[in-house]
This record gives structure tokens, sequence and C-alpha cells, in this order.
């Protein structure tokens, strides 16, 4: 997995890093605010950052603030690495943006255990946004009838974009994804098909006879 890390000392950075890349991990290193911020707007955007809380320039809760303004299906999952360790201290970070944070020095086992957790919810938003695109696509390639049909007066076909008449029937089935059963409503049978059968000398018992 790609994981961006912005961290300005250097001894943090390089035990982070290589922390991170026995673990399997693709590392894109910054040592400041702003090379972070450059990396996170673009197209191919690592989908995990750990971001030094206090950096020049752009500090870790302003680049969160930045990355929350992105407008993207799938968002960067962001975790903030501090020395600060109150609760207020805390809760700022987390409503700037961040997802999550560990604290410095850090806990090799924890910050595992963290990265693991940012891992399993960029799987769940990568679904998610992949659900999306499929029901999108899906709602795309259905055609709806809407507009005004020409149907005639007598017969009810309905003329077609390339001037065929066709019979209702014919016509939905070749524009929606339906297909008709033809059954005969108490009207008609009783309006057409009762005479039909009387001319034919065809009787029709009542029930019950």
């Amino acid at each position: 997995m790609k994981i961006l890390i912005a961290e300005d000392d250097h001894v943090s950075r390089l035990v982070l890093q290589r922390s991170l890349e026995s673990w399997g991990h693709e590392v894109f290193v910054t040592c400041e605010g702003q090379a972070a911020w450059d990396v996170l707007q673009g197209d191919d955007a690592p989908k995990l950052a750990i971001l030094d809380w206090m950096m020049p320039g752009l500090d870790g809760v302003e680049i969160c603030r930045r990355v929350r303004t992105l407008d993207r299906t799938e968002p960067t999952y962001l975790i903030l690495l501090t020395a600060k360790g109150q609760a207020e201290d805390i809760a700022s970070g987390l409503d700037s943006g961040a997802n999550d944070y560990v604290r410095k020095p850090f806990n090799r086992l924890e910050l595992r255990s963290r990265v693991r957790v940012g891992e399993r919810m960029v799987a769940l938003q990568h679904d998610l946004a992949e659900r999306v695109r499929q029901l999108e696509q899906a709602l795309a390639n259905v055609t709806q009838l809407q507009g005004l049909l020409p149907i005639c007066s007598y017969c009810k076909k309905i003329r077609d974009d390339q001037n065929y008449w066709q019979r209702v029937e014919t016509y939905i089935e070749s524009h929606v994804d339906v297909q008709f059963s033809h059954g005969i409503c108490p009207d008609c049978f009783e309006n057409i098909v009762t005479p039909q059968l009387a001319q034919a000398g065809i009787g029709i018992g009542m029930q019950g006879d």
C-alpha cells in the first residue's frame, strides 16, 4: 500500500520510513508540510498519510483541513503524529479531519495496529466507491420511456423513431428491460370473447351450474 509520511525530524522520519517498508508498504517521504500537501492533491495520491503535527510551513492539522476540502470518492486516511497528549489537543486534531493519531515517541506495535486499521478503512472505502460506480453505470444503461409517444387512435400501435408502427408491447420491450405475458381482462372477455364464442355456437356455463 502507498503511504505518505510528512516528518521534519530526520531520525523520526527514518525510523517511520523503515518501519513501514519492513511491513511491505511503498513509502513516499516528505520533510515539510507544503511538499506533503502537493503530493496529496495529485490524482494518484497515496490513500493513507502519516503527518507530523508540528512542521515548518503547513502543519499536520492544516493539511488535514485542506485534504478534507478535496472532492474525492475515496478520501485519504489521515494519521496525525504528535507529541501533544492533552485531550483538547487530540480533539482539535481529530476535528481538523484526521482519522486517527499516534503519540510521539511512537511505539512500533501501536503504529502498526493503527496503520492496519487505516488499511481496512481504505479497502472499505474503495469497495464502496466501486459499488457506487457500478450502480451509476447500471443506471446510465437503463433506457427510460419519456416524452411524447405517437399512438394510433384505433389500433393503439406506437410509431417509433424510424417512423415504423409497432405494437405497444413490442415497442416497450425494445426500450426497457421488461417482457409481457398476455391475458384477457374481464371487460374484454365480456364484450369481445363472449360474443365471439356465442357466434361460434360455444356456450359458456355459469360458475356453479
